[in-house]
């Protein structure tokens, strides 16, 4: 009888246990916003983990926001968004600029709710960063996030930067 309680009491603190963890776990995830962002098909590739070793704890006076997602990160409430793990885009009309050495198409049809969308070209995984009008410093931040992304291998360059 002893040895069926305790095998009771042992196997309702595991349950519990487990709750417990199971709980902290959705907490942690729910506590992490997105803003929206989907991890993009590549976001476990490597260049992006060196990215994302290398993201500053501040952009335009913005803390870094707590994402816990491969591939995504944010700055300042979502201000700032940066998306690592993108397919290339192809050869587009969309205005390229470059910054740092680094291409970037600014999407103006992707562009939404106050946002500007700009991704890298001829880069494998491409980077897709957004930025909320209210950005202040938006050379600066672009510069910033051109020299996180510049160590990707550019295969390609936009015709319009040239």
């Amino acid at each position: 009888m002893r040895t069926r309680a305790r095998r009771r009491r042992a196997a309702a603190a595991l349950a519990a246990g487990g709750l417990a963890l199971g709980g902290v776990l959705v907490a942690r995830e729910l506590a992490s916003p997105v803003f929206g962002m989907r991890q993009g098909p590549l976001a476990k590739d490597p260049a992006c983990a060196r990215i994302a070793a290398h993201y500053p704890d501040r952009l335009d006076g913005d803390r870094r926001d707590p994402v816990s997602y491969e591939g995504l990160t944010a700055w300042g409430h979502g201000r700032v968004r940066l998306r690592c793990g993108l397919n290339p885009p192809a050869g587009t009309k969309d205005p390229c600029i470059a910054v740092n050495g680094v291409d970037w198409v600014l999407r103006e049809t992707a562009a939404r709710d106050g946002h500007d969308l700009l991704v890298t070209y001829g880069r494998r995984p491409a980077v897709e960063i957004t930025l909320a009008d209210s950005v202040r410093q938006t050379d600066t931040v672009l510069m910033r996030l051109s020299r996180l992304v510049a160590p990707v291998r550019q295969t390609d360059h936009c015709l319009a930067a040239h």
